[in-house]
Formats: structure tokens, sequence, C-alpha cells
């Protein structure tokens, strides 16, 4: 738990904070994030369009649809949110990647509320959305339990809440850090501290503790030799997981 039961780790904010102007560079620290994008936008998609019964394959599929996305960094998830006729509204503590999504989000004419913030200071506003999303969130944040109860209260009833996390395994470890971090290096070193990957039972508890029900589940696997990511049944490394607020 952080000081005073804050979901907030200053060292976390900090790490990404240094990236901001990394982020829109498809060549550059954040290129697996841009190669994982598609992937977690149409799981993403998908279940929007089940809950709120819309064709998923229209244009404008999540228009009329609140979104929060928590944990924002750039904007690299908010902007084809935006594209697909969502309200978005993305939230990170770390200023600098605020302003980077920003000022790429006027570059493309896109109109989308962002704001550095936390989840404390928009859960006591008392925000409310159609759609919560923590992408590649909680396995940063200091306190896991409060960070899924703020978020998970800020889900109006009939709402979904969305979530891409790794997984505490042997094989996340060998993959995610020693292989990605320091081999592969794919990512800066020190971007995930094992320890603090949820297993998927530990955020299902989490969910279950905000009145948020576990409804799906899926692994993604990264396929190097098409050099892109896929679902999967193999969730134990990355997974996404679906939760709803009953109505």
């Amino acid at each position: 738990m952080g000081p005073g039961g804050s979901t907030i780790d200053a060292a976390e904010v900090a790490r990404f904070a240094a990236l901001a102007d990394t982020w829109w560079d498809p060549a550059g620290k954040m290129g697996m994030l841009h190669k994982f994008n598609p992937v977690r936008l149409g799981f993403i998609k998908e279940a929007a369009c089940r809950r709120f019964r819309r064709d998923p394959k229209r244009l404008d599929s999540m228009a009329g649809l609140r979104v929060l996305d928590i944990g924002c960094g750039g904007g690299l998830l908010s902007e084809p949110l935006a594209r697909l006729g969502a309200a978005v509204m993305g939230a990170d503590p770390a200023a600098p990647n605020i302003e980077a999504a920003k000022v790429h989000a006027a570059q493309g004419g896109l109109s989308i509320d962002y704001r550095a913030t936390t989840a404390e200071t928009l859960a006591d506003a008392g925000e409310r959305f159609d759609v919560v999303l923590a992408m590649e969130v909680v396995e940063h944040v200091a306190d896991l339990n409060l960070f899924v109860e703020l978020t998970g209260a800020m889900v109006k009833p009939g709402g979904l809440m969305i979530a891409a996390t790794l997984n505490r395994t042997l094989k996340s470890f060998a993959l995610a850090i020693v292989g990605a971090e320091y081999v592969l290096r794919w990512l800066p070193r020190g971007t995930h501290q094992w320890d603090k990957f949820v297993t998927p039972n530990e955020l299902e508890i989490a969910l279950a503790r905000a009145g948020l029900r576990h409804i799906d589940e899926t692994g993604v696997i990264y396929n190097p030799l098409a050099d892109h990511w896929r679902l999967s049944s193999d969730t134990d490394v990355n997974y996404m997981v679906t939760a709803e607020r009953p109505a």
C-alpha cells in the first residue's frame, strides 16, 4: 500500500513521465505497445459492442459511450477509441504524458478530455463511465485492491471494466522481464517489477470486492515470426479481463 493508502507509486510515475517524448514513436521505446494496440483495441470494441448492443463493424460503433482510459500515457489507446465515437477521458498522474497526449490529439483534430490526475481524485468527484479501462496499469499501482475499488466505483450500473496486465509466473519473469527488457530490449530496463505482476485470481478477487462480476478472460501472446500479437487461451504472461457492474 502506498503512503496514506494511495494508489500512486511515485517511482513508477517518474519512470513513465521520463518516457513522455517517446509515446508516439513506433520505432522507439514504446514500439511493442504500438504493436499490441490493435489487439487490445479490438478486444475492447468487441466487449463494448456486445454489452451495449452495437455493430462492431460500424466506424462509430462506440458513439455515445463515455470511456475512462486510466493510466493513458501518451494516449495510444484513447485516440482510436475517440475515432470510434467514444467520449474519452484520458487520465494519467504523470503530467508530461498528458501534455504529450494533448499535443498529439490536437495534431489529429481529436477532442479528448485529458487530465493529469489520479483515480482517487476522479472517484471523489463522482465521475461515472460506461466503460473503465485499466490497460497495463494494475501492475504499476501501489495498492491493487484500492485501485480496483476506486476505478470500479466509476463504472455505471450495466457498465464494464476492462483490464490488461501481466500474470505473476516464472514464464512471465523469463519472457516479460529477462527476455523483453534485458535480452531483446523491447522495453527499457526496469519497466516492470515481477513481484507487482497480478495473477488472474488476485484480479478477480479485487474486482469482486469492488462489486464487479468477472465475465471474460483471455490471454495475449506474441508471435515473433509474424511479428504481431493475438488472443490466446494462454494467460501465463499477458492477459485481459472484462468485468461488469450489475444493472
